[in-house]
């Protein structure tokens, strides 16, 4: 009934009969409320009954979290698009919808108080090119570096692909590209001798972690591989640190897979095994109307505690 590819990347495709009951009870998902930064605990159990009343849901949620915290995976991409399509990319049912799927997952909660639980990611023409709404390459990174406690998950949900054809999500495992470097290399990695951005304003991702080490000496799949490509151009670093990054930066990029997404598409991140990214945008990004230009959105998920979740 569930039919995912058996190559990265990994897409879940739901079965007509899932679609079909999905579609059913989205209406019947109520608008969610939040607790602080994160989805309120009623709102987290009404969708999860709401989900469990559709039997095929478990088999997929299962597959899901397989594809994100089991042996070889990190991420995985729910092909969501006929229900974009039946309940509408604008309309609330959809998006509750993804958020009963991400609940199925970890807790949905928003680091930033300003913005809502979802964060629209569009085109900004006129933004730095390599940031996430710019229109240039978004190099390999994990969101949230400088945090203590970084969400466990990043996801972004297609809402509109390039429609110049450009701009394919990117992702490579860091852990896999550490493995290849030097045992030089590692050790400078190692030491807190990294930064990056600011810290202003975030709810429940802990404190200001700077400097911070790249490599923290966890498992592979256990610590977070804090990296960023930008702190190579926008950070201070010794000689022989920057080297050391921009090597891992080599790896990455020699080890990444390349896709892209559809409308519908739900990308969900194991930010403790993968780094993500961005192709550019095609060029001519000025001459697409703001309201047909390439649209994301992003929400942010915590493991529940003794599942993966930082201490």
């Amino acid at each position: 009934m569930i039919q995912p590819d058996s190559r990265p990347p990994a897409f879940i495709n739901l079965s007509k009969e899932l679609e079909a009951a999905l579609i059913e009870i989205g209406g019947a998902l109520p608008a969610w409320d939040m607790a602080g930064s994160f989805l309120a605990d009623a709102t987290l159990k009404r969708y999860q009954a709401q989900m469990e009343s559709v039997p095929l849901v478990k088999e997929v949620a299962a597959t899901l979290r397989h594809a994100l915290t089991g042996e070889g995976g990190g991420y995985a991409v729910l092909r969501l698009g006929n229900l974009a399509k039946a309940l509408g990319t604008d309309d609330d049912r959809f998006l509750r919808l993804a958020t009963a799927f991400a609940a199925e997952v970890a807790v949905p909660f928003s680091p930033f108080p300003r913005w809502p639980l979802w964060k629209d990611i569009g085109v900004k023409v006129d933004k730095d090119p390599g940031k996430s709404s710019g229109i240039g390459y978004n190099a390999f990174h994990m969101d949230l570096v400088n945090a203590t406690r970084p969400p466990d998950y990043t996801t972004l949900l297609c809402v509109r692909p390039d429609p110049l054809g450009g701009g394919p999500s990117i992702l490579s495992d860091p852990h896999a590209a550490v493995a290849r470097l030097s045992e030089n290399s590692r050790a400078l990695l190692a030491k807190s001798a990294y930064h990056y951005g600011t810290f202003f304003d975030l709810h429940g991702v802990g404190e200001e972690y700077k400097p911070f080490p790249i490599l923290d000496g966890s498992d592979p799949g256990e610590g977070f591989v804090r990296f960023t490509a930008k702190m190579l151009e926008r950070s201070e670093l010794g000689q022989a640190h920057a080297d050391a990054a921009r090597e891992l930066a080599e790896e990455l990029v020699r080890g990444q897979v390349s896709f892209m997404l559809q409308p519908g598409d739900y990308l969900i991140v194991n930010q403790r095994r993968f780094l993500h990214g961005r192709e550019a945008l095609r060029s001519g990004q000025e001459t697409v109307p703001v309201a047909d230009r390439r649209l994301l959105l992003q929400m942010f998920l915590r493991a529940p505690t003794g599942a993966g979740s930082a201490a």
